[in-house]
């Protein structure tokens, strides 16, 4: 296939003719490289759940305004330190393997206080893990709000990245990506760009961390869809510059698989601006 003269200006990779993508990170090369023509975000109903749980913040009356994707449920119980067949019920709806994770306000760092529970297998894996959850969180948290468990797809392929928003009062939303996981605020392998972003500043901020390597394949390995992860990116810069209520959030991790080309948000967080009188 023929290339134009030069390479990528992100990672040196060779620029088709007849595309104008480069062969290696998939950046646009129409001169100034152009930004994506994103598909509508759905802002009516993000309005909605923002709206809604800022004004109300009840996560159990969300999920039955709403409804939960098939891969996502909500399992709720009044009473915390007991069996919880709804937890059964969904793991049995999505299909196992399954996570289950702690539901509270009151509670961030899930993982920190026994909150996650990985690849529970059947229906005795469910109720032993809900038991013991509860019962540890209890012991540590007792004071803490605790609405239930939420139970998800097992999603073991992919590459872990943070994409991430916080507000600055000053210079408005400021975008953040890189290494995502458990170990992010350790290894700090991230990059930083004020929103809103173009496509080349979407792949900057790719090419600006060592993930990069990682998600382009080494030893032989496929490159997860780079275009994807720039689409995500520019989407969470979409998102804050329509939704100034946003003030801070994350997806971590961010699941990108090279097999399956999708993006997969496994934990997000999100918070939301008080009403102001």
């Amino acid at each position: 296939m023929p290339t134009l003269p030069g390479n990528c200006p992100f990672c040196g990779g060779p620029i088709e003719v007849s595309a104008f993508v480069c062969n290696d990170c998939g950046a646009a090369a129409e001169g100034r490289f152009a930004p994506n023509k994103l598909a509508a975000l759905d802002a009516a109903q993000a309005e909605f759940v923002l709206t809604f749980v800022r004004n109300r913040g009840n996560i159990k009356e969300l999920e039955r305004e709403l409804g939960l994707s098939g891969s996502i449920k909500l399992a709720s119980n009044e009473s915390p330190l007991g069996p919880s067949p709804k937890a059964v019920a969904a793991a049995s709806a999505i299909g196992y393997p399954v996570v289950m994770k702690i539901v509270s306000p009151d509670i961030i760092h899930k993982s920190d206080v026994g909150g996650v529970k990985l690849n529970l297998a059947g229906a005795a894996d469910v109720r032993d893990a809900y038991e013991l959850m509860m019962a540890r969180i209890h012991d540590h948290h007792p004071d803490a709000r605790l609405h239930g468990v939420l139970i998800q797809e097992m999603v073991t392929e992919g590459r872990e990245i943070i994409i991430g928003m916080t507000r600055d009062p000053q210079f408005g939303p400021m975008l953040m990506f890189g290494l995502g996981g458990i170990y992010v605020e350790v290894l700090r392998d991230v990059s930083f760009q004020l929103a809103p972003i173009t496509t080349d500043e979407a792949f900057q901020m790719l090419v600006g961390t060592r993930i990069f390597k990682l998600l382009k394949g080494v030893r032989g390995e496929k490159s997860v869809d780079m275009k994807l992860v720039a689409e995500c990116i520019q989407r969470i810069s979409q998102l804050a510059m329509d939704f100034p209520m946003i003030e801070e959030m994350d997806i971590n991790p961010l699941k990108v698989s090279a097999e399956l080309a999708r993006a997969v948000a496994v934990d997000a967080r999100v918070r939301i601006s008080e009403l102001r009188a």
